[in-house]
């Protein structure tokens, strides 16, 4: 609805998400195209792409119940991609291209709200404490599957307060929709089992900077102090009744009730408004990344 030109992109939001906000603040670019985005030109493919699939996740099953690209298949994506650049600017350049660039990671919350919470499928193998060591576990995988591939710069995002979004509220926080708890529990250990995960592997990489990011402390004072970032509204989305739609729910005739989307917090049950997005990344942008910008 706000994003350039007024089409349908496969983000789920009204506008830009992270990925773009952090190509916009670091002067690269104004928005980040997807590498799977038909007719992309060599300047789009050397300044950057998203191999990113909404609803992915650490666990493989997760991709499974939603539909979306294996977090596997997107790592194969980025290995093809860098045979694309090297074909365009030459294998050194390549190499120094990729070095230089940032290698950005968000996934966990499809983990814990659809596979673990959602279906239940995991909880007949794991308890939550096992499954987030195992969610921790195929982070570090990644990160050394990334290193391996050529990246240097890598940073992985944790879990927000998921417990905290319209659809958990709606479906696990009783009459009052009170944010679940149980579940904003898990995110954080997790994202405490990622931190010294990653800090773990990264004291084996060369030459390498691997960053863990975190959004869950803002992303609660925002929802706890919705008037000083100047939302309106926080428990539920602009699309809709803002209850439970999310994905194709969010359409041209059930946006028309969102007259000021500025206002609210969240664009649909689950996924955060541009303007939210915008915050959040500002924030992490200038103080957990700021280990790459001297390298």
């Amino acid at each position: 609805m706000n994003f350039p030109h007024g089409l349908p992109t496969g983000r789920f939001c009204n506008g830009k998400i992270p990925a773009d906000f952090i190509a916009e603040f670091l002067g690269v670019k104004p928005t980040l195209p997807p590498y799977l985005k038909p007719g992309l030109t060599h300047e789009d493919l050397v300044t950057g792409v998203s191999f990113a699939s909404g609803g992915s996740g650490f666990d493989p099953l997760t991709p499974i119940v939603v539909s979306a690209i294996p977090m596997s298949n997107q790592l194969t994506y980025f290995q093809e991609y860098i045979e694309k650049v090297k074909g365009f600017v030459g294998k050194e350049k390549a190499e120094h291209i990729i070095s230089k660039s940032l290698a950005i990671v968000i996934a966990g919350s499809d983990d814990l709200a659809n596979t673990y919470y959602g279906t239940h499928a995991e909880e007949l193998l794991y308890d939550i404490d096992a499954y987030t060591s195992y969610m921790a576990s195929s982070a570090s995988s990644f990160a050394m599957q990334l290193y391996e591939s050529g990246a240097r710069k890598i940073g992985f995002i944790g879990v927000s307060p998921i417990g905290c979004i319209p659809i958990q509220r709606t479906a696990r926080g009783g009459l009052k929709r009170k944010c679940f708890d149980e579940i904003n529990v898990a995110a954080q250990l997790f994202n405490t089992k990622l931190s010294r995960s990653l800090h773990s592997v990264a004291e084996t990489l060369k030459n390498a900077t691997l960053v863990y990011i975190d959004i869950y402390s803002l992303f609660a004072h925002m929802i706890q102090n919705p008037k000083e970032y100047g939302f309106d509204e926080i428990d539920r989305g602009c699309c809709g009744t803002g209850m439970v739609e999310l994905g194709p729910l969010c359409n041209q005739f059930t946006s028309l009730l969102c007259s000021n989307v500025s206002s609210y917090m969240f664009w649909d049950s689950y996924h955060p408004t541009e303007r939210a997005y915008r915050i959040l990344t500002k924030k992490f942008v200038e103080t957990d990344m700021s280990p790459f910008y001297d390298k």
